[in-house]
């Protein structure tokens, strides 16, 4: 009797369930089918043993990660010693994950089984696993999933925000796209201008200058020699200069309405917007291209290295490519096509845009675009998987490209591989350990700034309480000597005791006191005079 245990990883917790002994578990088999979908069956089948839920967010997270990884967490661990059964033997562990199964076979003993009855008794476990948990609802565990679910792919998905290769695939096709605008814009210029100036067309080829020129001149009647020095700023050439100001004399264009020129010197001067933003688009590209994928671009280009990360979908998809896949890149119709008529498979797709292919000979170009494709995946596979990027190994691999059309051209062996492999590696160390030593230098200057914002916050907090006692103790001051006045002045309000009024008086008002008295005593003296009489 082999009893079956089924371990469940839920976003909530570990959930572990026994399954009714069996003499055979694929018996087994029919009836879980027939009960997965109905709960009352699926009991029967399938008991909850125990219950081990995650204690925040961040231990979910963490679980989560042991699991995809492989490794047998502590949580798990205790879960399965205290509620597995002790004979190993007879215990049979159902688990979704090879791996996960056999880490816990190397360090517990159970023995795990994945597929089978063991993934129709999960998909049981995991549509009623509300129901198989007491106190946990549908709403709870959907909560659980979502939230689980981000955290973990925002821990999963880490990369480095300068090699980033979407801005690459965006800007290539917008560069793209702006080329075919621009060139149908500036014939809709040469045509309509045409009209009116139709000798500048064979003077000016180029659609830029032409609509500069357009916009610049305006009506041909008004050009005259004061002229002459705005158009040689915009040609760049006093010769070109001199033959538009004779053919504007000569020509056989008709006249033309100032409506009309106003239109046309408005849409040549969204023409011209659309070029000049196109040339900054270039410049992006170029030193978005020299941060991602720099060995790429010193080899092939920036644009048409920009072209293969853009077809392939990103810089590791290119990387993982075969040197024959990356020679045909952008060529598959032409492939198939081939294949299915049984006629000759094309030698290059996008790399044909490169220089050296259209610099080898007639015959050696398939063979020269061979080797291009060859060198092209061992630079995106470098650019890709290192840590630090450095253009070293790309500048090695063009000139071994050089080297080999050199070849065909006058025999000259080439170097080996090994050789420019190693010195590349050399140089290319030095580069990195020049970066590292840049990186800890600006790490060193911000540790600086750092501890210099913090002591400046500490010395302005420390004024800040000095100030703070300062004002406690000058408030506590001005108290004290406020109480001292209102004593002194309660005092002198107290009419003292022995003649205090007197002393409080002045002079004057005493000595008319004085004065009164002595006549009060002679009226007293008359009246006791006349008495006696």
């Amino acid at each position: 009797m082999v009893l079956l245990h089924a371990l469940f990883e839920h976003a909530a917790g570990y959930a572990l369930f026994a399954v009714r002994e069996v003499e055979e578990i694929s018996l087994l088999l029919p009836q879980v089918e027939e009960s997965v979908l109905n709960v009352g069956k699926f009991h029967n089948v399938v008991k909850l043993v125990a219950f081990s839920p995650f204690k925040s967010a961040q231990s979910a997270l963490e679980n989560i990660n042991a699991v995809s990884e492989g490794v047998l967490h502590e949580d798990l661990r205790l879960l399965l010693e205290t509620h597995m059964p002790a004979k190993k033997k007879k215990a049979l562990l159902g688990v979704a994950d090879a791996k996960i199964g056999a880490a816990i076979l190397e360090e517990l003993g159970y023995q795990c089984q994945t597929g089978g009855v063991v993934a129709e008794i999960l998909r049981g476990i995991r549509l009623h696993f509300h129901a198989l948990v007491k106190g946990l609802t549908a709403q709870s565990a959907s909560k659980a999933q979502l939230g689980l679910g981000h955290s973990y792919s925002r821990a999963k998905v880490k990369f480095n925000v300068n090699r980033v290769d979407n801005m690459i695939i965006q800007s290539i096709s917008l560069l793209d796209q702006l080329d075919k605008d621009i060139n149908t814009f500036s014939m809709r210029v040469r045509e309509w201008y045409g009209y009116h100036f139709p000798e500048l067309i064979k003077i000016v080829s180029e659609n830029y200058t032409y609509c500069r020129l357009a916009k610049f001149i305006g009506n041909r009647k008004e050009l005259s020699e004061e002229s002459l020095e705005g158009l040689e700023e915009i040609v760049m050439d006093s010769a070109k200069a001199q033959a538009i100001l004779e053919a504007s004399r000569s020509s056989m264009g008709m006249d033309i309405s100032p409506i009309d020129l106003i239109n046309i010197e408005s849409f040549s001067s969204r023409v011209i917007s659309l070029s000049e933003y196109r040339k900054g688009l270039q410049e992006y590209l170029r030193s978005k291209m020299s941060q991602v994928a720099p060995s790429l671009s010193a080899l092939i280009g920036e644009v048409v290295g920009a072209r293969l990360i853009s077809h392939a979908g990103s810089l590791t998809n290119l990387a993982k490519y075969p040197a024959s896949t990356v020679q045909i890149l952008g060529a598959e119709k032409a492939l198939f096509r081939a294949l299915k008529t049984r006629g000759n498979t094309p030698k290059y797709g996008l790399i044909f845009h490169s220089t050296f292919i259209g610099r080898a000979a007639a015959k050696n170009k398939g063979r020269i675009s061979r080797y291009l494709a060859n060198k092209c995946t061992i630079a995106s596979r470098i650019d890709c998987f290192s840590e630090v990027p450095t253009s070293v190994f790309g500048d090695k691999l063009r000139e071994q490209v050089e080297e080999r059309l050199a070849f065909y051209e006058t025999g000259e062996p080439p170097r080996k591989n090994l050789e420019v492999m190693k010195e590349a590696m050399v140089e290319a160390n030095e580069v990195v350990a020049e970066v590292k030593k840049k990186q800890e230098k600006k790490e060193k200057k911000k540790k600086k700034r750092e501890k210099r914002r913090l002591e400046a916050l500490a010395a302005a907090a420390e004024e800040m309480e000095n100030s703070v006692l300062e004002t406690e103790e000058n408030e506590t001051e001005l108290k004290k000597k406020k109480k001292k006045k209102k004593q002194q002045l309660e005092a002198a309000s107290e009419p003292e005791e022995n003649g205090l009024e007197e002393e409080a008086l002045p002079k004057k008002k005493r000595k008319l006191s004085g004065e009164t008295v002595q006549l009060d005593k002679k009226k007293k003296k008359k009246a006791k005079d006349v008495e006696e009489d």
